[in-house]
């Protein structure tokens, strides 16, 4: 599809908004998450409530939500790039690994922030967690809560599962653990965008449909009005997600089947509450480690697609179609913010043919949407479809009996 040539008048310039938002969380400038009524640091996520809770104590309480500090506004006036600083480029020079000194101890703990968030002094076995958003892309600006326990997660995916037994490979079926599901907090992009759209092709209104030739040579032809069709639309996004990972957004259908994770989309994100790692403990996460510039072509690529959707109203009346052979992208303004979003992940590695693929079963973390994927057993699947034809043939046999 080519693209068209640029507008003929200029955008009025308008005063540039503050580049970044702070997103910090002011409650734990000193690092350490502490309970509000007790002051101890054993803290963890209860995904039932999605509330965190003091172990010591049993206080429980919530960060505050995001969107008490970074409010949408109205949209349709976001101008250049607005950035969380969570959002802001990854220090390719940062090492991952990073020296907390203990609170309780003053002992000297090195966490790898690649592999984990946080982690335990081995001398008083108090919890020291990265609460601090250092410039190597490690925090975000917001965490979503797990809202689906360990318990639901594992009886959605023995479901999904158990209604692809009958095809699925033997091996997995007998190696099946749903036990082993873990919960994983992904790293996202999450974008509020204003952006306008030219679309630009032909359209098609038929106004005849006839039959050419006889016998077995006959076809159905028609005639058509053609017409050059453009629309133009304004629109804003709001939320728009989209992978941090490098890994997670290369989607290789030959190696694995990780593109399920788009499946279970959306999240809730106006409910993502400001940064603290205590929300991670007991879960799994991956640290982010694309910029906004990696991640940009997908956005536009999103934004083409809503554009896409947006026009299609307006052409009802071209009841052959409308081929779209033009089309430009003007992207106003946007706000990047990170986030970690939870999923509950089971993987199985299957190998057929001396091939070896990675199979995915994924529960939404907030919603308990499922998607994933099961090896099918070839031969049971040839043996179903030639049980099915042999039952058609006795069907047709039958009918044409009864006709006779």
């Amino acid at each position: 599809m080519t693209t068209l040539p640029p507008p003929g008048g200029a955008e009025a310039p308008l005063p540039p908004p503050d580049p970044t938002i702070d997103t910090r969380n002011e409650r734990l400038d000193d690092g350490v998450n502490r309970c509000p009524k007790c002051g101890a640091t054993e803290i963890q996520l209860r995904p039932s409530v999605g509330m965190l809770v003091c172990l010591f104590c049993r206080h429980e309480w919530a960060e505050a939500r995001l969107a008490e500090t970074v409010a949408d506004g109205d949209l349709a006036e976001l101008r250049g790039t607005t950035l969380g600083s969570g959002a802001t480029d990854i220090d390719a020079d940062v090492s991952s690994l990073i020296t907390m000194k203990c609170a309780g101890c003053a002992a000297e703990v090195v966490v790898n922030t690649a592999e984990q968030m946080g982690a335990r002094c081995h001398w008083c076995r108090h919890v020291l967690t990265v609460n601090e958003q250092v410039p190597n892309g490690a925090v975000p600006d917001a965490v979503l809560p797990f809202g689906i326990t360990h318990a639901a997660a594992v009886e959605k995916i023995r479901e999904f599962a158990g209604k692809r037994r009958t095809f699925a490979d033997r091996a997995f079926v007998r190696e099946f653990t749903p036990e082993n599901v873990v919960g994983v907090y992904m790293p996202y992009m999450v974008i509020d965008a204003n952006a306008s759209a030219d679309v630009a092709g032909f359209g098609e209104v038929e106004t005849r449909r006839y039959t050419r030739g006889t016998d077995d040579n006959k076809e159905t032809v028609y005639d058509a009005d053609i017409y050059e069709v453009h629309r133009h639309i304004d629109f804003t996004a709001d939320d728009l997600t989209i992978e941090a990972s490098a890994a997670r957004a290369l989607m290789d259908a030959s190696m694995n089947t990780n593109n399920i994770i788009n499946s279970i989309l959306p999240f809730d994100t106006e409910n993502a509450v400001k940064w603290n790692a205590s929300y991670l403990t007991g879960f799994t996460s991956e640290k982010r480690d694309q910029n906004v510039v990696e991640t940009t072509p997908e956005l536009e690529h999103q934004l083409l697609s809503i554009a896409r959707a947006q026009v299609e109203s307006s052409i009802g009346a071209y009841d052959r179609g409308v081929r779209w052979e033009r089309e430009r992208l003007q992207v106003h303004g946007t706000r990047w913010l990170t986030m970690y979003l939870p999923v509950w992940l089971y993987s199985y590695h299957h190998v057929e043919g001396g091939r070896g693929m990675v199979h995915y079963i994924a529960v939404n973390g907030r919603t308990g949407e499922v998607m994933g994927s099961v090896p099918i057993s070839t031969p049971r699947l040839l043996a179903a479809a030639i049980s099915v034809g042999f039952v058609l043939e006795g069907v047709v046999l039958a009918i044409l009996a009864a006709a006779g």
